[in-house]
């Protein structure tokens, strides 16, 4: 058997269908993690450098006489310049003075414009000053009481710091990413060579099961789908294995059926050929077994094409009509009175006293009753007893066969009414006669019964519902017509003819 990763169509539709999805979704998060993590880290640095300036708001209670000497005191006192630069501005966007005690060479004049362009007086500006040194810079104008700008001041600070841990935290992010996708990828390779071997395992030992060999089976290592999938084709192969086997038999039984009777007759036939015109006794007698297993043939025969139709779906009741049970059961039984006497069994059926008239097709419930009563003679030994009975219950009839014979071993009763099975194979009989009945049974509406215990006996139960006609409407208007006749009053006759209408 061949190993590793042959994954054809399945990991194709994995990898556009669902890998691709994963991968797809995990960049997207990455991205919005970083981005988010990015304006948070920026956002922070903004807000400390804000924090830091704000001791230089006090700019705005200077006037424009003092504003410079405020600056520069202001800038003295500030305790953050390791870790801000401060820019004092005047109205012109110069630079007055810096908390690093050094002229700043950037030019702010853009920066302090845009400030004063804002609504809320402050802008700021993240990119790379004169140095090539990536910075945040923050300008915030001020006002004095008439609300002209008097100046601004600028705080400056490096993202260096910043940068790193952008840096470091995107890493990690993609790293982390890389790995999740790792994983999915690995854990789906895996998923998917577990799948594709138990598949490859399916289809060998369906192959096998096609090529005839009934005895391959799939091993089931899980109770999931896939576990019951095997353990369905496991289940379809023993299926399948049965049914050859029960052909096969059936094959051996049929071959068997005719080829007894048609060694009886070219043997009497030819018997009676060289027999003719000297002893005619021995002709007739030829021709009556002629005749009995051509008979037999044809029954066989008969059981074939039913079970032919029975397969297709073709077997159906026809010509309807009420059925007298009673009498039809009565002449089923006298057919195999003789033959029972032949074998030293006695048949036993009396008629009950009052009629079961049922909705049947005539035809086919005598088959079923035939098949059931000579299997009952089929299976008894000498001496034994068959016993038919008839009894009605509430809306039914049921019809019992009991006899004293072999009976059914208890791992064969399950099956004696599948096709081709044969509990006793010693026993001429195709195997099909009695999954015929039953579902010429099922078709009348009815049920059918087995019970059996092997050296005891068998019992065969059919239930049918009783056919109950409806009132013919001139029955019933005559029930109402005869109470209003004796209840009529006789008028008496007056003088001239007419009845007298009472007052």
């Amino acid at each position: 058997m061949k190993t590793g990763f042959h994954f054809k169509s399945i990991a194709m539709r994995w990898l556009f269908k669902v890998y691709l999805i994963i991968v797809a979704a995990v960049v997207a998060i990455a991205i919005i993690l970083s981005t988010m993590l990015v304006t948070l880290i920026f956002n922070s640095v903004q807000s400390q450098a804000v924090d830091y300036s704000q001791s230089f708001d006090a700019l705005s209670s200077a006037s424009k006489e003092n504003f410079y000497d405020f600056a520069i005191t202001l800038s003295d006192e500030f305790e953050y310049k390791n870790k801000l630069e401060v820019q004092v501005i005047d109205s012109t966007g110069a630079v007055l003075v810096s908390t690093t005690g050094f002229q700043p060479s950037d030019a702010v004049a853009d920066e302090f414009s845009r400030a004063k362009a804002t609504g809320s007086g402050f802008s700021v500006y993240r990119g790379k000053n004169s140095g090539g040194e990536r910075i945040m810079a923050g300008t915030r104008i001020i006002y004095d009481s008439t609300g002209e700008a008097m100046g601004a001041y600028r705080w400056v600070t490096s993202l260096k710091a910043a940068n790193k841990r952008i840096n470091i935290t995107v890493v990690i992010i993609v790293f982390v990413s890389i790995v999740v996708l790792g994983l999915c990828a690995l854990s789906g390779l895996f998923f998917l060579n577990a799948i594709v071997s138990k598949l490859r395992d399916m289809g060998n030992t369906t192959r096998k099961i096609a090529g005839g060999d009934f005895e391959a089976r799939i091993e089931t290592e899980s109770n999931d789908e896939i576990g019951e999938l095997c353990a369905s084709i496991n289940h379809m192969a023993s299926e399948l294995q049965n049914a050859e086997t029960m052909k096969n038999d059936f094959i051996s039984s049929v071959s068997h059926e005719l080829r007894t009777p048609l060694t009886a007759i070219r043997g009497w036939g030819e018997t009676a050929k060289m027999s003719v015109g000297a002893d005619e006794e021995l002709v007739s007698r030829g021709l009556d077994v002629i005749l009995s297993e051509a008979d037999r043939l044809s029954g066989l025969v008969e059981d074939l094409l039913d079970f032919s139709r029975m397969q297709s779906g073709r077997m159906i009741v026809n010509n309807v009509m009420p059925t007298d049970v009673s009498e039809l059961l009565s002449k089923v039984s006298d057919m195999y009175t003789e033959l029972a006497v032949k074998q030293g069994i006695e048949l036993s059926y009396t008629p009950p006293v009052q009629s079961s008239i049922v909705m049947s097709d005539r035809d086919r419930l005598k088959q079923v009753f035939i098949n059931v009563i000579d299997n009952a003679v089929k299976y008894t030994e000498k001496g034994g007893l068959v016993l038919v009975a008839q009894t009605r219950e509430e809306g039914c009839v049921r019809i019992v066969v009991k006899d004293t014979g072999v009976g059914i071993p208890a791992e064969d009763l399950d099956h004696v009414k599948e096709k081709f099975f044969k509990s006793n194979k010693t026993v001429r009989g195709s195997g099909i006669g009695l999954a015929v009945a039953d579902e010429i049974i099922k078709q009348h509406q009815g049920l059918l019964f087995i019970e059996s215990t092997e050296g005891v006996g068998t019992t065969v139960t059919i239930v049918l519902p009783l056919y109950e006609p409806e009132e013919e409407p001139q029955a019933a208007a005559e029930e109402i017509i005869e109470p209003l006749e004796s209840e009529q009053q006789e008028l008496p006759i007056t003088e001239n003819g007419d009845d007298e209408l009472p007052q």
